[in-house]
């Protein structure tokens, strides 16, 4: 057989790297970054299972944070008793960072990502400080920070302070970011939690995009300049058993961004309109019944990924149903995007399915659908007012509704629960060691113990002074986690400013 040409559209027709992206941001074909969600327990632990996994080749990380770290408590604090390094790894100071990235080449990595959302610009202080411990170029390696505080209000749960004071901290992220380290990712809009918790495509992406014209507004009004801050950006969607409809989702999705992006803020670097998508193959769609299933569900939702342009991906694994995912089973998802990536020829030609007549009309149906949902919730007052108003969270239970009605009438075939049940299959279900948490509480202890505590309170009182005058917080925390101030007391500190979500 000959090789594949990069390219097979015909004269006349959009081609991939044109305006408006359709068909992709890059006229020449080349593989995904490959990156696995992983952390658990205590930094040290997690530090292993990152080695683990560049053994096995992969490019990016994914730190999956704790709960309580999640939402700025410390894993002394009585609120984190029994969630420490339960569904990600703890990070309580500088010092669990150095741990957690011990031995670990940061400039050899293409991206350290995470999923910090109401504590973005915290973990991009972290990092900052971080490389300064080092002694190392802060820009020298890749930070991709999720910081998309709004979608908590609307699907996932972790937001600490009010919408008006979340988004503050946020763009305060992205403002520093795009000033002082253009090579970071400051946000990566997420449409996944969104999509998540029942949402359908059109929805996924709206209201991802009704977000991130928050962002942006709020971001151009500080006079950060558009070419600036959009060329940083990522998005961050779910890739779902919906074969064909996913495919055109991310072509649609190019596609108005592009011209979001050019009509509504006159952007003129042709970067600032070209959509970069993070996908996550969809964590709902995995069944406890028959878990060897998944391994075909999440290679059907990759090969659907990488025929829609992805530029980095995530592969869940098998058993994530359960809990945890064991070393086993996280490597096994990571071999499944290396054999759709290097044994498939998928990577030799970009769109490749452009032209059929089902994928472009589902490109079209799904544009227009995107655009009219989008004109919805700026007639409705824009996000922070659909936020505020419960309009968001409405439309989502209503949608998980139906969803899950169509399930448990067998309408949606779900293999192993509601078509060919059989008795439960026995499986290696990995394990916290309950003993972690305490470790973790023992060493936020110890950073307590032998810190400078004058240093500390005057760092803290610096942060407090940022942000009741409304100043930008990053730096100040930057110079708090040198300090070794935890993440808790930052946090407490902005909380008595800002106040908290009721």
């Amino acid at each position: 057989m000959s090789p594949l040409r990069p390219d097979y559209a015909p004269d006349g027709q959009e081609r991939p790297g044109e305006f408006p992206y359709t068909r992709g941001i890059s006229a020449t074909p080349q593989p995904w970054i490959m990156g696995q969600y992983a952390g658990f327990g205590t930094a040290r632990t997690t530090n292993a299972r990152f080695k683990a996994l560049l053994e096995a080749g992969v490019t990016g990380f994914s730190v999956a944070l704790d709960l309580p770290t999640q939402l700025g408590l410390d894993s002394d604090d009585p609120r984190a008793a029994g969630e420490v390094g339960r569904v990600g790894v703890a990070i309580d100071s500088l010092a669990d960072l150095e741990t957690l990235f011990d031995g670990i080449p940061l400039e050899a990595i293409t991206q350290v990502r995470t999923t910090a959302n109401s504590i973005g610009y915290l973990w991009a202080a972290l990092l900052v400080a971080l490389a300064e411990r080092r002694g190392a170029d802060p820009a020298s390696f890749g930070v991709f920070i999720q910081n998309d505080v709004l979608k908590e209000f609307i699907a996932r749960g972790t937001q600490i302070f009010p919408p008006e004071p979340s988004l503050h901290l946020a763009v305060d992220a992205i403002e520093y970011v795009s000033r002082q380290l253009p090579g970071w990712v400051p946000l990566a809009m997420s449409g996944y939690h969104i999509r998540e918790a029942g949402s359908s495509a059109v929805q996924e992406i709206a209201f991802t995009f009704a977000n991130a014209k928050a962002y942006l507004d709020a971001a151009v009004a500080r006079g950060v300049p558009i070419d600036s801050v959009a060329p940083t950006l990522f998005t961050f969607l779910a890739t779902t058993m919906d074969f064909l409809p996913e495919i055109a989702k991310f072509r649609a999705a190019r596609r108005v961004w592009a011209r979001l992006v050019r009509e509504r803020y006159g952007a003129r670097d042709p970067r600032s309109s070209q959509l970069r998508i993070f996908v996550f193959t969809a964590g709902s769609s995995l069944t406890a019944a028959q878990p060897m299933n998944n391994v075909v569900r999440t290679s059907v939702e990759a090969v659907a990924a990488a025929l829609g342009g992805v530029q980095t991906m995530h592969v869940c694994a098998y058993d994530e149903a359960l809990g945890v995912p064991t070393g086993a089973a996280a490597t096994l998802a990571l071999r499944t995007q290396q054999i759709v990536a290097f044994e498939t020829g998928l990577t030799e030609t970009v769109d490749p399915l452009a032209g059929s007549y089902a994928v472009e009309a589902l490109t079209d149906q799904l544009d227009a659908g995107i655009t009219a949902a989008l004109a919805d919730i700026e007639d409705r007052g824009g996000s922070l007012a659909c936020i505020e108003s419960g309009w968001f969270v409405e439309q989502l239970a209503d949608a998980a509704y139906a969803h899950q009605q169509a399930v448990e009438s067998g309408q949606t075939p779900v293999i192993g629960v509601n078509r060919f049940a059989s008795p439960p299959e026995p499986i290696e279900v990995f394990e916290i060691d309950p003993a972690l948490e305490a470790e973790q509480v023992a060493a936020v202890a110890k950073v307590r113990a032998e810190r400078d505590s004058d240093a500390v309170r005057k760092a803290l009182a610096a942060v407090r002074e940022a942000a009741s005058s409304g100043d930008n917080v990053v730096e100040p925390c930057v110079a708090a986690v040198m300090a070794d101030a935890t993440v808790g007391e930052i946090v407490e500190v902005l909380r008595d400013v800002h106040g908290s979500w009721r």
